[in-house]
This record gives structure tokens, C-alpha cells and sequence, in this order.
């Protein structure tokens, strides 16, 4: 196997060494891709020192050196990857000894496209746990059970109940299925979820399998200074990035053909069910009121996701 492993920097200077040594303990590893997207800290020297000192470690910049966000960074590490497989990592998330132990075995198999597996989750200070604890707990983001490829694309989305999710630090993918069956890559416009958006996409056009389901294979580095901190400083409501999010796949669906019409009726109801939650008061009871009556399915999706019940009644 050669895996190119793509790491998009920012704001990462005391965490991307120990992304990149997580990387490198594997042979299967050809080569580590570091994409730094103008960090307002010391990570750029970091990086560089890290491609000087070890061959397999390669340093790109956008050709403005401008910040332009981690979707379209991650697309110019994938523009530049030669490995046959491709893998990403976050700079402050890190790899585990296990991490490719289930692709070794998998990828002999040329029908497997993908596979995914398990993130466990590491707070870097006692105020990022006491920050993060009630989102991420100490409990894994995984799939909660095998499922065949046919049914990844569904249960990513929902669509017959509790699936689980799997991290983009988990998966693993082709580089040719990727490239002849995936375009665009990520999303340049969404500034949050892209990589929700890339994986929706992904797992409905590729053929993914599960790797690693019960224990972590790659750990969520969780500190003061993550993306979800600039988001909460900002009061922005969740359920808003979400609205984007459920919109942008909504187009998506219904421009493919060949989506069934039930995938579709439900992606456009889990778009309604957010829009639904972030309404002014009035509006909000009004759409409730509607939707009851005219597509009550709507209702009950957003009864099911958190975001819908916390904005519901605010």
C-alpha cells in the first residue's frame, strides 16, 4: 500500500509535529501532505521544519498564501497526493498504532473503495474538557454496528434511525474510485460540515466498508482554540451551520437522478426540521402547524436530531 495522509494546518503549531509522527510509525505511509492555510500562529516554521527533516513529509501552500479554509485545503492536498491510497488527518488529531490494520487486509480485495473505523477522543486541558465534555464525553464516534456498503449512504443520513458516524480521521479511500466518481471534492463554499458534506456524498457514490468499529483507530484532539470554539464565540447557533449543511445536500439530491424519491423526501425534511428550530417564534409555530398537517414526516425528523429539540422552543 502507499497512502498519502492529508493534513490541512491551522492554527496548529504545538499539535501538527505530533500528527505528523503519528503518520509516520507506518511504513504503509508514502507520503504526508501538509496543506498550511496561513495560520495566524508559528505553525508554518513548524511544518517546514517538519518537511526538512524527514523525506516523506511535504509542504504546500495556496499560491496566494491566503487562508481559504479547510474544504478547498483539503482539496489542494488531494490535487497533489500520488499515493494509490488516500487518508486525512487533522493537525491536532492524531493516529494509533492500529490505524491501518483492518485497510491491509480489506484493500486486497479490488471491490473495496473505502473503509472506515473508530475515533476515540483526547481534551488537551482540563478547560477544553469542562468546554467539550457534553459533546464528545469519552465515548468513540463509530458505526454502531457492520452494515453492507448499499446501506452506509442511508444511515449517514439518517434515514432509518440511530447508524452511528465515522470520522474523515478514519477513512481511507481508493485514489482512483475517488478521483473517476468524486467531483468536486469538498465543497469550497461551506465554511463548516464540509467534511459531513464530503462524506454524505461520498458514501453514496463509493462503496465503503467497515474497518475498526469498537475501538478507536484515530483520537480527536480537543483543545481551547478548536474550529467549534471560534464557532460558539461567535454565537452562532449550531442548527444554523446545519441549515446550510441540509441545504447544500438537498440541491445535490435532487440533481441526481439517481437517488431514490424516499432518500430525497427525507434529506429535504431533515433541511425543513432545522429550519423549523432556528424560525422566529411565530413563524416557527406557523411552519409546525403547516407541515403537520401537509408532511408531518417533517415534524417527526426533527424530533429525532438534538439541534431541532434545543432550538425548538427558543
Amino acid at each position: 500500500m502507499k497512502i498519502s495522509v492529508i493534513i490541512p494546518v491551522y492554527n496548529a503549531e504545538k499539535y501538527v509535529a505530533q500528527a505528523v509522527e503519528s503518520a509516520l510509525q507506518f511504513d504503509e505511509v508514502y507520503e504526508i501532505i501538509l496543506v498550511e492555510d496561513k495560520s495566524p500562529d508559528n505553525a508554518l516554521e513548524v511544518c517546514r521544519q517538519l518537511a526538512e527533516e524527514n523525506d516523506r513529509v511535504k509542504l504546500f501552500q495556496h499560491p496566494d498564501k491566503q487562508n481559504h479554509g479547510a474544504g478547498p485545503t483539503r482539496n489542494l492536498g488531494l490535487e497533489n497526493a500520488t499515493g494509490d491510497f488516500i487518508a486525512f488527518l487533522d493537525a491536532d488529531d492524531y493516529y494509533l498504532p492500529n490505524r491501518f490494520d483492518a485497510e491491509k487486509e480489506l484493500f486486497k480485495d479490488p471491490k473495496v473503495e473505502g473503509v472506515y473505523g473508530a475515533l476515540g477522543v483526547h481534551y488537551y486541558s482540563e478547560k477544553a474538557k469542562e468546554q467539550y465534555y457534553h459533546i464528545f464525553g469519552d465515548r468513540l464516534t463509530t458505526v454502531h454496528k457492520r452494515h453492507d456498503p448499499k446501506d452506509v449512504f442511508p444511515g449517514q443520513i439518517n434515514m432509518r434511525g440511530s447508524f452511528g458516524l465515522f470520522s474523515i480521521d478514519t477513512l481511507t479511500i481508493r485514489r482512483d474510485a475517488l478521483v473517476k466518481k468524486l467531483k468536486p471534492f469538498f465543497k469550497t463554499h461551506l465554511r463548516l460540515h464540509q467534511d459531513t458534506e464530503f462524506l454524505f456524498r461520498l458514501s453514496y457514490y463509493l462503496d465503503l466498508y467497515p474497518g475498526i468499529l469498537d475501538k478507536a483507530v484515530a483520537v480527536r484532539g480537543v483543545h481551547e482554540s478548536n474550529r467549534i470554539t471560534a464557532v460558539d464565540t461567535k454565537k452562532i447557533k449550531p442548527a444554523t451551520t446545519k441549515v446550510l449543511l441540509w441545504r447544500e445536500i438537498n440541491e445535490w439530491a435532487k440533481n441526481e437522478n439517481t437517488i431514490p424519491t424516499d432518500i430525497k423526501l427525507h434529506i429535504e425534511r431533515m433541511q425543513r426540521s432545522y429550519e423549523i428550530a432556528l424560525a422566529p417564534v411565530l413563524k416557527k409555530w406557523g411552519m409546525i402547524t403547516k407541515y403537520l398537517v401537509t408532511d408531518y414526516q417533517s415534524i417527526r425528523s426533527g424530533i429525532y436530531n438534538i439541534n431541532f429539540r434545543d432550538n425548538l422552543f427558543k
